[in-house]
C-alpha cells in the first residue's frame, strides 16, 4: 500500500466524518429553531399563578378601602404580640415579649422602620412558589426582604416561645382568617448561609405589588405557598407547641417542605411522522436537591388507562436522562446593578450558584424524541433527588405536596 492510497482513504474517511458532523449540526440547528423556549428563570410578577384568598380579594381594594386595610406602604402596620395561651401539664406558662408592638399603643412596626432594618440586614434569593395542592408551579422570583429574626429583636427579651404564628389581612372577617406558623428554631437559628424566613417587600427588584401580597408578605423559602402569607399584618409568639396553621386542617401536612419534582408541559396532541417531539417542563429542587430528571417513552393503545405512580412497570422502565437548562448569564438576568455574589445560594466570590437548580428554586428541562413511527404514545418525566429517591418517593403522606409523575399523551400520524 503506497502513501497516496493511505492519504486518499484518510481523505475519504475525513470527508464522511465531516459530512456526518455537518448533518448533525444542521439537525441541532433545526431543532433549536423549532424547540419551545425554556421557562423564564424569573417569572414576571404579573405572570405568577394567583391563588389568593378572600372575598373580596385584598389586592382588588383601591383608594380609601386600600388605605383603611393598611395595604399601602404608608398605611402598612405590623403588630407583634404574645399569645396568653397556657394548658397544663405541657404549657404551664405563657409566652411573653418585653416590648410588644401594637396599634393601640402606637408602636406597631411601620414601613420606615422596616426599611431601616433592610439597610442593615436585607437578603435576596431565588425561590420557586408552589401550592401544596396544585399540579403545576406558580412561578419563581427574586425575593428581597428582612429576616424575621431581625424583626423580632425589636421586641426585646422573649420567654417561653416555642412557635411563631402570623396572618395577613382578611377583610376583618374571622371566617376568612388564614394563618401559618414556624418553630422558634426555624426562625432564629438559621445555619450560616441557609435561607432565612423573612418579610419580603420586593419581587424581581420592584416593590411587591398588592397582587403578589404586598406591601409586605412572609416568605418561608423551603415551604409551599401556604406558609408564605400575603398582606402580612399580625405576628404572635406562643408557647403552644402544636401547629395551628389553617393548613393543618383537611389532612394536610402543615410542616411539609417543597418536593423535588418534575412537571411536564402540555404539547400538541398530534405530530407528523418524521418531526421531532419535544418534551419540556420544569423541575423544582426541594430539600433533597436534584440529581437528574429522566423520561420514559412507551407506545400505548388509544384510550388505554394510564399507569399508576406505583405500577411495577415504572420500576423497570427504560428511563433516559433529560437535559437540564444551564445556569443563565446572571448579569443579564438580574435587575440592573445587582450581582449574583449578593444573593443567598451563590458563591460570594465567583457568583456561581452553589447548586443547580438552586435549592428551593427551579429550572427547565428538555428531551428530544426522534424517528417515532405512527401510533399512540405516552411520555412521562420524573425527578431523582440527591438521595436517589425517584419521584414520587418518599411519599408517606399524600397531602404533603403534589408530587405525582406527570404524563403527556400524543399521536404520531
Amino acid at each position: 500500500m503506497n502513501e497516496s492510497n493511505v492519504s486518499r482513504r484518510s481523505f475519504i474517511r475525513l470527508g464522511v466524518i465531516g459530512a456526518t458532523a455537518a448533518r448533525a449540526a444542521q439537525t441541532l440547528a433545526a431543532d433549536a429553531a423549532t424547540a419551545p423556549a425554556p421557562h423564564p428563570i424569573l417569572t414576571p410578577a404579573k405572570d405568577f399563578t394567583d391563588v389568593s384568598r378572600g372575598k373580596p380579594k385584598p389586592f382588588t381594594l383601591t383608594g380609601a378601602a386600600q388605605i383603611e386595610a393598611r395595604l399601602t406602604a404608608e398605611s402598612w402596620r405590623l403588630e407583634i404580640t404574645a399569645d396568653p395561651f397556657t394548658e397544663k401539664p405541657h404549657t404551664p406558662a405563657a409566652a411573653t415579649l418585653e416590648k410588644p408592638l401594637t396599634l393601640a399603643a402606637g408602636t406597631a412596626l411601620d414601613w420606615p422602620t422596616l426599611m431601616e432594618l433592610g439597610r442593615k440586614h436585607e437578603v435576596h434569593f431565588l425561590k420557586a412558589m408552589q401550592c401544596l395542592n396544585i399540579q403545576t408551579p406558580l412561578g419563581q422570583g427574586l425575593w428581597t426582604g428582612v429576616p424575621l429574626r431581625e424583626v423580632l429583636k425589636l421586641c426585646g427579651k422573649m420567654t417561653n416561645v416555642r412557635r411563631i404564628s402570623y396572618s395577613g389581612f382578611h377583610n376583618n372577617d374571622p371566617q376568612q382568617l388564614f394563618k401559618s406558623s414556624v418553630s422558634y428554631t426555624q426562625c432564629l437559628e438559621t445555619a450560616p448561609g441557609d435561607l432565612p424566613i423573612f418579610l419580603a417587600y420586593r419581587l424581581n427588584g420592584e416593590p411587591l405589588s398588592p397582587l403578589r401580597g404586598g406591601p409586605v408578605r412572609m416568605i418561608v423559602p423551603w415551604s409551599h405557598g401556604y406558609k408564605s402569607i400575603k398582606w402580612l399584618q399580625q405576628i404572635s409568639v406562643t408557647n403552644d407547641a402544636r401547629n395551628n396553621d389553617t393548613y393543618a386542617e383537611g389532612n394536610n401536612d402543615p410542616d411539609s417542605y417543597l418536593k423535588t419534582a418534575a412537571y411536564v408541559d402540555e404539547g400538541p396532541d398530534k405530530i407528523n411522522a418524521g418531526d421531532p417531539v419535544f418534551l419540556t417542563g420544569q423541575v423544582i429542587s426541594g430539600l433533597s436537591g436534584v440529581k437528574r430528571v429522566e423520561y420514559w417513552l412507551r407506545r400505548v393503545d388509544a384510550g388505554s388507562a394510564k399507569l399508576a405512580d406505583d405500577a411495577p412497570e415504572l420500576l423497570h422502565g427504560p428511563w433516559i436522562p433529560c437535559q437540564l437548562e444551564a445556569p443563565p448569564n446572571w448579569t443579564r438576568l438580574l435587575p440592573a446593578g445587582w450581582k449574583p455574589q449578593n444573593l443567598l445560594g451563590f458563591d460570594s466570590v465567583t457568583g456561581k450558584p452553589q447548586s443547580w437548580p438552586l435549592r428551593y428554586g427551579m429550572c427547565s428541562f428538555t428531551a428530544i424524541l426522534r424517528d417515532l413511527k405512527p401510533g399512540h404514545y405516552e411520555v412521562r418525566a420524573r425527578s431523582v433527588d440527591q438521595n436517589d429517591f425517584a419521584q414520587p418517593e418518599p411519599r408517606p403522606a399524600q397531602k404533603a405536596g403534589k408530587n405525582a409523575i406527570q404524563v403527556r399523551r400524543f399521536q404520531v400520524v
